[in-house]
């Protein structure tokens, strides 16, 4: 009894160690094919994200940074060809504007063919500070030719736009919310102008994109180099259809969305699109509100963690914007 009950363990273990042994094998070289002919159906299904047509608020402010320099001179022209002959100003001098800088004079024939002499008087075509002006009695100018330059006493605050940002600018503000970098609180900027590279200029400076600028009001203290931020409204839409832009195919004026149908089929559906704030845009037609559609455009990129548009987050794999 004894002899036997010492061979009946071993037995038993190695018994275990040869099952064990087999399943380790039949593991490692038959695993992934009986995976693959066991599987009928895969375990996971990507379902493609839907977005219902709702109303909201768009507010249309393009942001980006600038600068602040001093106005760029003006040129004063001549209104006359001919010679200098009385100067009333000097280089530095501060003056009006419409006082006069200097007065030209020209021979010339009058109509019944007599010899006559014409008076022109130059002004300054803004108020500021004469610079560049070495003008002398005796000089000899052509119509339109500067004979010195006036710098007003204001500054200017302008920053590069994308172009794409032109878009969203259609109705051309004439102003611009300003805030400087640690200085006075934020003030409007008039006149607001938008100026393109020309084809002349380096494709460094003509690919930065066009330049907004505005002037300063004179009541506020700037310096040459501060920085800032300005902020243009493009316009405020109320209660009207929105929809994600990583839903459309275009993001101006028109664009294509992908409406879902009944059966869960889907159908590409031309819309006419209105403002946007860089993470909605407006529907002005195509679409009605209920309507159901792709959250983001069959074939576009995902969106990971890195690469989520400003002010949206992941909740999982939703992506969800405020």
């Amino acid at each position: 009894m004894g002899v036997a009950r010492r061979w009946v363990f071993p037995i038993i273990w190695m018994i275990i160690f040869a099952v064990i042994a087999v399943a380790l094998v039949k593991f490692a070289f038959f695993g992934d094919a009986l995976r693959a002919d066991d599987l009928e159906f895969p375990t996971v299904a990507i379902e493609e994200q839907h977005y219902e047509v709702v109303t909201g608020t768009i507010t249309n402010d393009v942001e980006l940074s600038g600068s602040v320099a001093a106005a760029a001179s003006i040129p004063i022209p001549a209104t006359l060809s001919g010679e200098v002959r009385e100067v009333a100003v000097s280089a530095g001098q501060s003056v009006a504007k419409g006082q006069e800088i200097l007065k030209l004079r020209a021979e010339v024939i009058n109509p019944d063919g007599t010899q006559g002499t014409q008076w022109k008087v130059v002004v300054a075509p803004a108020a500021g500070t004469l610079s560049g002006f070495t003008t002398l009695v005796g000089e000899s100018f052509q119509v339109g030719s500067p004979v010195g330059t006036v710098s007003p006493p204001s500054y200017t605050v302008s920053g590069t736009v994308p172009s794409e940002q032109l878009y969203r600018l259609v109705d051309r503000p004439k102003e611009a919310s300003v805030a400087i970098n640690g200085g006075p609180a934020p003030f409007t900027c008039t006149g607001l102008s938008i100026t393109f590279a020309t084809t002349g200029e380096s494709g460094a400076e003509a690919g930065a994109g066009p330049t907004v600028s505005c002037v300063v009001p004179s009541d506020v203290v700037v310096f040459p180099g501060l920085t800032a931020q300005i902020t243009i409204a493009g316009g405020i839409a109320e209660d009207v259809m929105v929809v994600p832009i990583t839903a459309v195919e275009g993001s101006a004026v028109t664009g294509n969305v992908y409406l879902v149908l009944p059966d869960g089929t889907t159908e590409l559906r031309e819309v006419v699109l209105g403002l946007n704030d860089g993470i909605t845009v407006e529907v002005i037609s195509g679409l009605e509100v209920g309507d159901t559609i792709l959250q983001f455009v069959p074939g576009a990129g995902a969106v990971d963690d890195e690469n989520l548009p400003e002010n949206c987050y992941k909740d999982g794999d939703e992506v969800v914007c405020y």
